[in-house]
């Protein structure tokens, strides 16, 4: 009776732990892990993707800043936890040069530009100077025509900037300053502008913006759609597209090689945000990237450039210490 009992308690064990192990197989091969450094309305779009095609409660999402997710995926290369990664796509480049750490998509697309096979753009975002129209109004200002006017003394006190060292957006005024002035005149002009900026140098990309929403500025550098956004909800913001250039940068989506404990729902995923996704995606960010998808004519920018050398994370803090040099400048 004694073996007996023993001989079904271990039976009992030996089930209990191949339910367990089944249990937790079960909620790996379910749940891939997400790391973006999207904004809010982008990820929403990737959610409701996500969520309207069979994937809720089969991935866990976690946002990070630009630089923190850049950070992780040079450092930690393919033991990053994320499974998916959707990320400004220079530092997904730069990433897998150092590391090799990304599997090739499986699925097709068809964007405008080429890109490589292991990764694909989410969105294309561009650059642009906005202002406050009944700030300017009240204090006498004229509207800016171009980058340059930013540091005209006429706005002391009254620009708000994002510092490049903790935001790409800033990158955009800094790769059209470099373009259009070159790096020497780029720093001269930027000293201008963080003279102006004084303590409204930010550290994220939406918060000039915010400031010249609020009237707490009168003119502010960062993203364009979202000026386009406020001026159509009849805020009393506008835009101007600089001669210097509006600049754009894309943020893609990529699978991380994991080899064989690589989760094979991590691909469905960036397939399924690409495909159904875009939709969504183009009423905030109206930039097409592929192939059939269209931008409504006011949403164009008059001045869209591409910086003539490869956009890098070794470029980027080289620009980085270009914004540091108009610092000591000010």
């Amino acid at each position: 009776m004694k073996n007996r009992k023993r001989a079904a308690a271990l039976a009992m064990v030996c089930a209990l732990g191949a339910m367990t192990a089944l249990t937790g197989c079960q909620k790996k091969a379910q749940e891939v892990v997400i790391y973006t450094n999207a904004d809010d309305e982008a990820i929403e779009a990737m959610k409701n993707a996500l969520d309207g095609n069979g994937y809720e409660g089969k991935y866990i999402l976690q946002s990070f800043g630009t630089s923190e997710l850049g950070g992780k995926l040079l450092a930690e290369g393919t033991n990053i936890e994320a499974d998916l990664v959707t990320m400004s796509s220079f530092y997904l480049d730069s990433a897998q040069e150092t590391n090799q750490m990304f599997q090739d998509l499986s699925f097709e697309t068809k964007p405008l530009a080429e890109y490589p096979a292991f990764y694909t753009p989410i969105t294309a975002q561009e650059g642009t100077i906005f202002v406050n129209t009944e700030v300017l109004k009240e204090n006498n200002l004229p509207m800016p025509t171009g980058l340059k006017d930013l540091a005209d003394p006429a706005y002391a006190g009254m620009v708000s900037v994002t510092d490049v060292k903790s935001s790409s957006t800033a990158w955009l005024l800094i790769q059209a300053l470099v373009s259009a002035y070159g790096e020497e005149g780029a720093t001269e002009v930027l000293a201008g502008i963080y003279q102006n900026a004084g303590d409204h140098i930010e550290s994220s990309g939406s918060a000039p913006l915010k400031k010249v929403r609020a009237g707490e500025v009168g003119v502010g550098f960062g993203l364009r759609h979202q000026a386009v956004a406020d001026k159509a909800d009849g805020l009393p913001v506008d835009y101007v597209d600089p001669p210097e250039g509006n600049f754009s940068l894309t943020e893609s989506v990529a699978v991380v090689d994991k080899g064989t404990e690589s989760n094979p729902l991590a691909m469905e995923m960036a397939e399924c945000i690409i495909k159904n996704g875009r939709q969504e995606l183009l009423k905030t960010y109206p930039l097409p990237v592929y192939e059939g998808e269209s931008s409504d004519s006011a949403n164009k920018s008059a001045y869209p450039m591409v910086f003539p050398e490869k956009l890098t994370v070794g470029l980027l803090e080289k620009h980085q210490q270009l914004s540091e040099n108009a610092k000591v400048l000010e």
